[in-house]
C-alpha cells in the first residue's frame, strides 16, 4: 500500500468519528504529489462535501457516524479534471450558433449557413464560428462574396476556429463601415483583394472592427450560454477550469449563478486584458466564492494570434508565405508596461504567445519583471513554438507552461506548412518543456477544441489523432507518459490557478469533486482512451450530471 494511504487508513481507525459518506468499491487512480500514480478503493467525504480520507481497504472502515455508502460496482474514478485554458461562456455561445467545425469545403460552409439562416428569420445578425480552410479542398479563405451568395440582407459573422479570424459578408463591412480606405489596426489585419477592396477576411485585432458592433448578449442570453457550457463540461469529466478572457457580462453570468446555487462547475477566471480585469476587481484578485467555485485570478493578454491564419508572430518568415512573419500585437515597451501595472495590482499574468517571436517577448519580459522572484506562477498560453534557445528560460524562471494537447493533432499539417521541415524542433513541445523543469498545465482552449479531456490525454500520450495518425506519433520523443498527462490535467492545472489545496487530487480536506469512467485508462491504448465515457460527475461530494444508463454494458478495457 502506499504509505500515504496507509497513514490515514490508520488516523481513520484510530478515530471513533468518520465521515458522512463512504464511496467503495471502486477502481480509482490519481496521480499523487510525488507524480507516481496512486491506487485507490474508496474514500471518505464529509459532511461539507471534502475528502476526510483516501482508503485501500474500504469494506473494513467501521460504519459508525456514516450516515450512507455509494458504492462504485467496481468502476474506474478518477478526480475532476481540470482544464487549464478554454473560454466557458465561448463555449456556451458556440453551442447557440452556427457550427462549421467539420465543414470540408466553402460550398458545405454556404449550405450550413443557408440552413442556419432559414430557421432564424428574425435574426438581425447571423453568427458563427468553426471553419478551417485548411480541411478545405479548396485550401483558401472564404470570402465575402462566398457569403453574400447565401445573402446580402443581414450581416453574417463566421469566426475560424481559433478565434483569430472572422469572415464577413457584405452587409456586416458596410455596417462597420469597413472599405479600401480603412487602416489595418495594431495587431491586425484587413485581408484586400489586387484592387485593395476588403476581401470579409478580418485578421486578429481587425475581427474587433466589427465585433464592436454586434449587439451585446441579453443577460438572459448569458444565462443560457452559461449553462450550456456547464453542460457540455460536466458531460466530459470536467469539473473545473481556468477562463482564458473573462469580461464583464460574463463575470456578471456566473455571479448570478452561483447566487442562485446553479454554479456547478469551479472556474479560476482570468480577466479579459488589463481593463477587463479592473472592470470585475480593480485591487487584484477577488476571494474565492460560492463554495470556491468562483474566483478571479489574474489577466490574460494577447502577444501575437494563431498560426492557421498567419497571425502567430514568428523570428522568421513563415515558409508558405516569405513575405510575412505574423501579427505582433505590442511593442516591447508596451508589454513591459502592461505587465509591470499588472503585476503591481497583485494580478496573476497570463499571455497569450505562440509564434516563436512572441514566446521571447513573453519570456523576456517575465524574467525582467521579476517571474522567478517569489510565487508569482506567470504563464505562457500555448507556447505552441518555442525557439531552443529559449525553451530552457522557461523552467529556470519558474514559469508556467499552458498548453493544449490536442492542438498539435489538428495543427500538425498546418504547422509543417507554416514553419517547413526544419523548424519543428521547440512546436509543442511537451517533453521537451518538461526536461526544462517546466510545470506544465493541460487544457483544450475550448471551444477552439473540443472541451473533452479525454482527447487531450490520448494526444499526450501518443502524438496521434483519434484515428491513429500518423503513425507513431508526430515527433514521438515529445509524448509523456499517462501519468505526466494525468498530472496535466488535475494537479498540474490546479497548481497553475493557485488552486492546488483546493481540487486537483482527492486528498484530506480538497473538495470531493471526481468522475467514473467506462474503462481503466491504463489498460486501453490512446485511442480508446482518447473515447472514454463519462458515466458520472461529482463536485462537492454531490452527483451534479450522470450519463443515461446503457443496462448490461460491461466496462471497457477489462
Amino acid at each position: 500500500m502506499h504509505k500515504t494511504l496507509l497513514a490515514v487508513t490508520a488516523a481513520l481507525f484510530a478515530s471513533s468519528a468518520t465521515a458522512d459518506t463512504l464511496v467503495t468499491n471502486v477502481n480509482g487512480m490519481q496521480v499523487g504529489a510525488d507524480g507516481k500514480l496512486q491506487h485507490f478503493r474508496g474514500f471518505t467525504i464529509s459532511d461539507d462535501g471534502k475528502v476526510r480520507a483516501v482508503i485501500e481497504h474500504p469494506e473494513l472502515v467501521r460504519l459508525a457516524g456514516i450516515t450512507s455508502t455509494v458504492d462504485g460496482g467496481g468502476r474506474t474514478m478518477l478526480p475532476g479534471l481540470i482544464d487549464a485554458h478554454g473560454h466557458v461562456m465561448g463555449l456556451g455561445q458556440a453551442a447557440l450558433q452556427l457550427d462549421l467545425v467539420g465543414t470540408s469545403s466553402v460550398e458545405e460552409l454556404q449550405q450550413r449557413l443557408r440552413i442556419y439562416a432559414a430557421a432564424r428569420p428574425n435574426d438581425a445578425w447571423l453568427l458563427g464560428r468553426g471553419w478551417n480552410q485548411e480541411l478545405w479542398t479548396e485550401k483558401r479563405f472564404p470570402t465575402a462574396a462566398d457569403l453574400d451568395a447565401v445573402t446580402r440582407d443581414r450581416p453574417i459573422v463566421l469566426e475560424r476556429v481559433d478565434g483569430h479570424a472572422v469572415v464577413v459578408n457584405s452587409a456586416a463591412l458596410k455596417a462597420a463601415g469597413i472599405s479600401r480606405t480603412t487602416m489595418d489596426p495594431v495587431g491586425g489585419k484587413v485581408e484586400r483583394d489586387g484592387q485593395g477592396d476588403p476581401t470579409g477576411l478580418l485578421v486578429d485585432a481587425a475581427t474587433e472592427l466589427v465585433g464592436k458592433i454586434i449587439p451585446a448578449p441579453t443577460d438572459a442570453q448569458r444565462d443560457e450560454m452559461l449553462a450550456k457550457a456547464q453542460e457540455a463540461m460536466l458531460s466530459v469529466g470536467l469539473t473545473a477550469a481556468a477562463d482564458m478572457g473573462t469580461d464583464f457580462g460574463g463575470w456578471q453570468a456566473m455571479q448570478r449563478a452561483g447566487q442562485v446555487g446553479r454554479l456547478k462547475v469551479r472556474i479560476m477566471s482570468y480577466g479579459s486584458g488589463l481593463d477587463g480585469a479592473k472592470a470585475i476587481s480593480p485591487n487584484g484578485p477577488t476571494a474565492w466564492q460560492f463554495g470556491d467555485r468562483l474566483r478571479m485570478e489574474g489577466v490574460k493578454f494577447y502577444g501575437d494570434g494563431a498560426l492557421g491564419s498567419r497571425g502567430a508572430w514568428l523570428k522568421r518568415p513563415y515558409a508558405d508565405k516569405p513575405d510575412t512573419v505574423g501579427l505582433r500585437f505590442h511593442t516591447d515597451a508596451e508589454y513591459r508596461a502592461m505587465v509591470s501595472d499588472a503585476a503591481s495590482r497583485g494580478y496573476q499574468i497570463a499571455t497569450h504567445a505562440i509564434g516563436d517571436a512572441a514566446d521571447k517577448q513573453v519570456i523576456d519580459t517575465y524574467i525582467a519583471q521579476g517571474a522567478a522572484q517569489g510565487d508569482k506562477r506567470w504563464r505562457i498560453e500555448h507556447a505552441q513554438v518555442v525557439d531552443l534557445v529559449d525553451l530552457p528560460r522557461v523552467g529556470a524562471n519558474r514559469i508556467i507552461a499552458s498548453m493544449q494537447p490536442t492542438h498539435q493533432t489538428s495543427d500538425r499539417l498546418m504547422a509543417e506548412k507554416r514553419l517547413g521541415p526544419n523548424r519543428l524542433a521547440g512546436a509543442y513541445a511537451w517533453q521537451s518543456m518538461l526536461k526544462t523543469g517546466a510545470r506544465l498545465a493541460f487544457g483544450s482552449d475550448f471551444p477552439v477544441e473540443s472541451p473533452n479531456p479525454f482527447a487531450g490525454l490520448s494526444a499526450a500520450v501518443s502524438r496521434q489523432d483519434l484515428s491513429g495518425q500518423p503513425a507513431g506519433g508526430w515527433i514521438p520523443s515529445e509524448r509523456v507518459t499517462f501519468e505526466q498527462a494525468l498530472h496535466g490535467f488535475t494537479r498540474g492545472a490546479a497548481y497553475a490557478g493557485f488552486a492546488e489545496q483546493k481540487f486537483g487530487a482527492l486528498e484530506p480536506g480538497m473538495w470531493a469533486d471526481f468522475i467514473v469512467v467506462d474503462r481503466d485508462p491504463t489498460k486501453v491504448d490512446a485511442q480508446a482512451l482518447g473515447k472514454t465515457e463519462v458515466l458520472e460527475t461529482w463536485v462537492a461530494g454531490k452527483k451534479v450530471w450522470s450519463r443515461a444508463p446503457n443496462p448490461g454494458r460491461p466496462e471497457r478495457g477489462k
